[in-house]
């Protein structure tokens, strides 16, 4: 495996990295685009459909590599075997063709599948429960959603078909990969019963406004009274965690108020519990640093090669102090590559597969 970045964040540079890759003889890539690139299927898919090898990629708020995260930029890991490469689309408009879709994925023969998917389709649960029901925990899973940070849907996930939206591209790898999966929030209030939802949006939680009974315990807590413009620069903040049996809780982001509910990145279901979380930079570098020793403990081979998939919005939380999660997370072994996402997808080898908000995930192959 070979890591290679160009921070120019231009077709050409594009262009430039994909050549340097199949000099190296490289049978499959995996790429991360910022989103800042403004790249867009005209100009994009006619370089895509020339590559020579299988690829899947996306267009993140920002990627890592090294131990620098980049707003502009291609990061790209060359790899030494071919994978195959199917793509699921249409997951909002089609909810009910996602089951077929997956079970025509014909991979035989592999041990890690990367997962990229729009940030912004509505049955992101949909496909992660389907994934689970057709593959079980017989897989390592790693990957993450694709997006903006304007929170406007777009085209932002490819294959050599071409960039697009509403849609999820996967690759089946050869290569095992060990998963640490850690977060580090902490309950202040709740567990709440989510009494009206409909796939990311809380409309109730304990038969009340969403919003109302989350304004209360924030402001409370936080000393910050919401106003019509400051609504995700203090929920980034104060995320939910939904109750699992024997695990931890998987977190939410709410990132917008509408009306009297609460939009969040990833599904809620009616019956969830959930409790409202908060954290401190501290405790966030020492959870990402633990999934970093737990995938690192569970691996069988090295191949010299971290994948960081790591949540935007703690970026947005720590601020400047983010380049010591990224630090606690780097090894001197391993060459660092990743992506800054709208969610995180992983299975940790134990638990169920999941799409997590505001979460470290560490991949090592």
């Amino acid at each position: 495996m070979h890591t290679l970045f160009d921070a120019s964040g231009t077709l050409e540079g594009f262009s430039r990295l994909v050549d340097e890759a199949l000099a190296l003889e490289a049978q499959a890539l995996l790429i991360f685009c910022c989103d800042a690139n403004g790249f867009e299927p005209a100009q994009l898919d006619p370089l895509l459909h020339t590559v020579s090898v299988p690829l899947i990629g996306a267009l993140f708020p920002q990627i890592l590599f090294g131990t620098q995260k980049y707003e502009r930029g291609t990061a790209m890991l060359a790899l030494d075997r071919p994978f195959e490469v199917f793509m699921l689309e249409h997951l909002s408009d089609e909810p009910e063709r996602i089951s077929t879709q997956i079970a025509n994925i014909t991979a035989e023969h592999f041990e890690t599948m990367v997962v990229f998917v729009d940030a912004f389709s509505t049955s992101i649960q949909t496909l992660i429960d389907g994934l689970y029901r057709e593959f079980g925990l017989d897989y390592a899973f790693i990957g993450g959603g694709a997006g903006s940070l304007s929170f406007i849907q777009k085209p932002v996930v490819f294959t050599n078909q071409g960039l697009r939206r509403d849609a999820a591209v996967l690759a089946c790898l050869s290569e095992p990969c060990s998963i640490g999966v850690k977060h580090g929030w902490e309950s202040i209030a709740g567990p709440f019963m989510v009494t009206k939802a409909h796939g990311t949006v809380i409309e109730e939680l304990d038969h009340q406004s969403a919003f109302e009974r989350y304004r209360r315990v924030v402001e409370a807590h936080s000393g910050q009274p919401f106003d019509e413009k400051n609504f995700f620069d203090i929920a980034k903040a104060y995320p939910f965690g939904i109750s699992k049996i024997g695990a931890e809780k998987v977190v939410r982001d709410p990132i917008a108020r509408q009306q009297e509910a609460l939009v969040c990145v990833g599904n809620v279901t009616n019956g969830d519990y959930v409790d409202i979380l908060t954290s401190t930079t501290e405790k966030l570098v020492h959870a990402a640093s633990a999934a970093m020793h737990d995938a690192y403990d569970k691996r069988t081979q090295n191949q010299g090669v971290t994948l960081f998939i790591d949540c935007i919005s703690r970026v947005l939380f720590m601020q400047e102090r983010f380049e010591e999660e990224l630090h606690s997370v780097a090894s001197v072994q391993a060459q660092l590559i990743g992506a800054m996402t709208l969610g995180e997808i992983a299975n940790s080898g134990k638990d169920y597969l999941e799409f997590y908000n505001k979460t470290a995930v560490v991949g090592v192959f």
